[in-house]
């Protein structure tokens, strides 16, 4: 960092391991300090927001430790990943936007004849260690050397969960530009991929990729690989728009007003991906809930809930949280029955097109380790999901983690 001792800052980056990434320095760090989201030596939220646990961690501790606790945060049987990815991915879709969750945050988004990666994660583990941390609940769709080359992959923050090392590397090998909130490119950088196929954007800046723009939107979250976490990379959701299309994805956020301002100054948008997991009454500022992440999304299309569809992210692959691991999903159900928003609940890997129906079948309560009694109505027309099928279900007003190796949200 600049202003360091350079032996010192050498011996430091020699022993530091390489998947904790490293510090902005140099023209970096001095950009990062004109920003006038960065204040007192640090990124600032929005609007205020605690970013450790807060109430009593013995407390805490005793309920996330206790075994029928344990058990509930993960499922009882084997997620159904959807088995068809890569030949559903091989057909451009039909109506010019298709989506695909690959699990916990990281979605493929096909937009306009060009293809997005939001987030990718493929590692085993969201750790910097490989025997240590959250472990992936289940498999991710589509091994990474079979996916189809994107045009851009777009990082929200650098939390392990959202900035996968192995991942980063295996796309350095793909054309892909990677545009990143301000101060991620030193992570990148150290993990080689060149300083020319990088773009890093402060919020309410944008860049253009393949004919796609690129917007960095606020977020309420916070930052952090290594021991220190000095809070000097920027955390951000992100708004993409095409010639025919425009979608939102939220990264890792609390909720804040700021929402209603991002939609009114880039939507309406024809599908949000909004995170409704890993939440806590231990860290309420920094994850949304599903009642949350709702509001967010209806504050995103100007409170109508005719406009667009959700799919909720951030939830069913790592287990980050002391809530049961279907609660996200069931929450969003409810969520959009009462205020009439459409949500889309694939299985990992099952792509849809908003605008030719939504997947709607409650999968996950199969697998629940708690009985889930109540289902809900079901939209006219909706059709069930097969097991080769990569879209189901018609648009309606139905539809739709974890174990850290500490008990904080690194998300």
């Amino acid at each position: 960092m600049t202003g360091s001792h350079p032996t010192r800052s050498r011996l430091t980056a020699a022993l530091r391991p390489a998947a904790f990434g490293a510090d902005p320095g140099g023209e970096r760090m001095e950009r990062i300090r004109r920003s006038p989201n960065f204040a007192n030596g640090v990124f600032v939220n929005p609007v205020g927001a605690r970013t450790v646990p807060s109430g009593s961690m013995l407390k805490f501790a005793s309920t996330y430790f206790r075994k029928e606790e344990r058990v509930r945060r993960a499922p009882a049987g084997t997620v159904p990943v959807h088995p068809t990815t890569v030949a559903d991915l091989a057909t451009p879709p039909a109506s010019g936007l298709r989506l695909t969750w690959m699990g916990h945050s990281s979605v493929l988004a096909e937009i306009d004849g060009r293809r997005v990666l939001f987030d990718p994660v493929w590692g085993q583990r969201c750790s910097p260690f490989s025997m240590v941390g959250p472990k992936r609940l289940h498999p991710v769709p589509v091994p990474l050397r079979e996916l189809a080359p994107v045009d851009a992959v777009v990082i929200s923050h650098d939390h392990y969960d959202h900035l996968d090392m192995p991942t980063i590397r295996g796309l350095v090998r793909s054309h892909a530009m990677f545009v990143v909130p301000l101060g991620v490119g030193a992570h990148l950088e150290r993990w080689g991929v060149p300083a020319d196929r990088m773009t890093e954007l402060d919020w309410n800046e944008s860049t253009e990729v393949a004919g796609l723009t690129l917007t960095a939107t606020p977020a309420r979250h916070f930052c952090g690989r290594g021991l220190r976490n000095t809070q000097h990379t920027l955390w951000a959701s992100w708004v993409v728009t095409g010639s025919g299309h425009r979608i939102y994805h939220s990264g890792d956020t609390g909720y804040f007003p700021g929402f209603a301002e991002i939609g009114a100054a880039h939507g309406p948008f024809d599908a949000t991906m909004i995170q409704i997991g890993a939440y806590s009454d231990y860290w309420p500022d920094i994850h949304m809930t599903p009642e949350e992440g709702m509001r967010a999304h209806l504050d995103l299309q100007g409170g109508d809930p005719a406009k667009g569809i959700m799919l909720p992210i951030h939830w069913g692959t790592f287990n980050l949280a002391p809530h049961p691991w279907e609660e996200p999903a069931e929450g969003t159900v409810t969520a959009a029955e009462v205020t009439g928003a459409s949500v889309a609940v694939p299985r990992p890997g099952q792509p849809f097109e908003p605008a030719r129906g939504l997947p709607l079948e409650p999968w996950w309560r199969a697998i629940a380790a708690r009985p889930v009694r109540e289902a809900p109505a079901r939209a006219e027309g909706a059709v069930e999901p097969t097991a080769a099928a990569g879209v189901s279900g018609a648009k309606g007003a139905t539809g739709a983690g974890a174990d850290p190796a500490m008990p904080i949200p690194q998300s």
